[in-house]
């Protein structure tokens, strides 16, 4: 699945099991790093702009460095340390690694069929436990779209109660006042319901 729709789902979990916005931020940062394996891409790009060999960094290590349960481990342990309730967040971290995997193996087929991007459980070390689907959906496919727009529209749900959302992992004022804007709506659109269903 696309890197937003993970980011949503592991924001929405972290503010559900958390209980201070470091941890929150914390445990939702587990949910996309695994990702970070994927940074390749950039000196790929930048040297097939400049007409220079490219070395394929992106297909030889996504999926591979920070996919395993390795990975898993050291990320989950890595952010325990900056945490507040260490173990709470250390736990946190290794379900929403494994929510990462679900994702990938659900959702993240290229263009063709056979396009799959396998899950290695035991990379970067084996190739043993190779975790993959052959009905995985495209990565830009309808059901990718539909649980992106689905937890969007749960995230402005519990920004209107909570007056806190997902924005807030970027910036904080900008989030406050997106926040605002919600519960003021929120507000007016509960109240213009009484007043419809009392008429």
């Amino acid at each position: 699945m696309s890197p937003e729709t993970r980011l949503f789902a592991s924001w929405l979990v972290a503010a559900k099991t958390t209980d201070n916005p470091r941890d929150c931020w914390l445990v939702t940062l587990a949910g996309i790093l695994p990702d970070a394996d994927g940074l390749g891409l950039i000196p790929d790009l930048v040297g097939g702009a400049m007409d220079r060999p490219v070395h394929c960094y992106y297909a030889e290590y996504h999926h591979w460095l920070l996919h395993g349960i390795i990975g898993g481990v050291a990320i989950a342990l890595a952010l325990a340390c900056f945490a507040k309730r260490r173990g709470r967040v250390a736990l946190l971290a290794l379900l929403l690694f494994h929510l990462h995997l679900l994702c990938d193996v659900l959702g993240s087929r290229g263009p063709s069929p056979s396009d799959l991007w396998p899950i290695y459980y035991l990379g970067p070390f084996s190739r043993h436990w190779m975790i993959e689907w052959s009905g995985q959906w495209r990565l830009d496919g309808r059901q990718n779209q539909v649980i992106t727009v689905a937890l969007f529209v749960w995230i402005l749900w519990f920004a209107s109660g909570r007056g806190e959302s997902v924005f807030g992992f970027f910036n904080r004022r900008v989030d406050k006042v997106f926040c605002g804007v919600l519960q003021k709506w929120h507000h007016t659109l509960v109240t213009s319901l009484r007043r419809t269903r009392w008429s």
